[in-house]
């Protein structure tokens, strides 16, 4: 059975969505699901923009299959080529052998790592700026290197404004019906799983993703329709859609917050942390999150930290360093290129306490542009109830730092 959703005139989604996968990339939670877009423009020519993964690859080809009603494929343009949109090409091409192969030559190459049987005499490489004319359709190519793969392009259809955007502007989250921005509530329901999706699926590359969005601006004009490979279909407000994603990806907070992340072995950092909480927003801190770093998974964490202007590390010392799990997330916020951020410290230690110059010289000397609050709150196994002033003043060093 087909089920299919169209994007305008002769433009119709057959992508499929995923509830039973897990994690993503085998590593973040999609507890929402995902969804894999393929799109099939059926003009004068027919045009299949990606395929989908091999677990929605029958989905995929029932839907194919029943908006082509009979029609042979003439072409399939491979945007991004990793295995979770590419994997079903070569059930396609053996179903539709006439196919031609539009890519360009680093998304060939890869094509053959990955074993895909391609005949020469069906490939059309393109390079960037080249315009295809498909029947009544012309298309153009824009490369977006790193974003996040090396051979990553975007597609725009000049005749209709629909821009194949690959993995930009994805975002966790199965559509289950819908499909365009305009038919959900975004900020409420879609915004976090798009930031956690770009954060960490591509937030290390920040200035590859600045310099496509400005590649971008001469045609920007032109789009209608925003097309990614997982997510929703964007075909109005792109202006919001832009600041998000120049806020990303030049690791600017979203807005004014504190995010309190602790690690804790017995509780009592995270009754420091808790305790903290409870100061900001007695001195009218009202954008305050705590997380449990041993509990909650580092992709929501990254995107966090993403979104906000101020971090809390506060960590037990462990093995003379710094608590496992804590270093963990320091490492990933390094990997995935966080920056821009003010962060306070809270250590705690029972015999030799040294998370808190630990992480300090963390973010001093392997992080860029991260402020470090000179005050730090020390706790020597537990809060005492002598220590509420520091705790005052750590809470108010936090506050007078988010007025700048």
């Amino acid at each position: 059975m087909h089920v299919v959703r169209e994007v305008t005139d002769q433009l119709t989604w057959i992508g499929a969505n995923d509830h039973r996968l897990t994690l993503f990339e085998n590593i973040h939670p999609i507890p929402e699901g995902v969804s894999y877009n393929s799109y099939v423009l059926t003009g004068e020519k027919t045009v299949l923009f990606d395929t989908v993964d091999w677990d929605a690859c029958r989905q995929m080809l029932e839907n194919l299959e029943y908006v082509l009603d009979g029609r042979d494929l003439d072409y399939i343009v491979v945007n991004h080529w990793e295995p979770d949109h590419a994997a079903s090409l070569q059930e396609v091409i053996t179903k539709y052998p006439n196919a031609q192969i539009i890519g360009n030559t680093k998304g060939f190459q890869l094509a053959e790592q990955f074993g895909f049987q391609i005949d020469e005499d069906k490939k059309i490489v393109v390079n960037e700026g080249d315009v295809i004319d498909v029947g009544d359709h012309k298309l153009t190519f824009l490369f977006m290197p790193m974003v996040h793969w090396p051979e990553a392009m975007v597609t725009l259809d000049l005749t209709n404004g629909a821009l194949f955007s690959a993995d930009a502007f994805g975002s966790f989250k199965a559509l289950d019906g819908k499909l365009f921005n305009d038919e959900v509530n975004y900020d409420r329901d879609w915004l976090d799983e798009n930031r956690r999706y770009l954060t960490n699926i591509v937030g290390k590359y920040g200035p590859h993703i600045r310099k496509i969005l400005k590649k971008a601006e001469p045609v920007l004009d032109q789009i209608k329709f925003i097309c990614p490979l997982h997510g929703l279909v964007w075909r109005n407000d792109f202006g919001y859609l832009l600041d998000k994603y120049n806020h990303w990806a030049s690791y600017e907070p979203e807005e004014k917050g504190v995010t309190i992340v602790y690690a804790s072995m017995y509780g009592n950092t995270e009754q420091a942390a808790q305790a903290l909480a409870a100061k900001l927003c007695e001195l009218g801190v009202e954008n305050v999150d705590v997380f449990d770093v041993s509990n909650t998974h580092v992709s929501y964490l990254i995107a966090e930290v993403f979104k906000k202007s101020h971090l809390v590390l506060a960590s037990c010392t462990y093995n003379l360093g710094i608590f496992p799990v804590m270093l963990s997330f320091l490492e990933d916020m390094k990997a995935l290129n966080v920056q821009n951020r003010t962060v306070a410290v809270i250590e705690n230690g029972s015999w030799a306490i040294r998370s808190g110059d630990l992480i300090s010289e963390f973010l001093d000397e392997q992080m860029k542009t991260m402020t470090v609050l000179n005050d730090r709150l020390t706790i020597a196994s537990r809060l005492k109830d002598g220590q509420e002033e520091e705790l005052d003043g750590l809470a108010l060093s936090i506050k007078e730092s988010m007025r700048g």
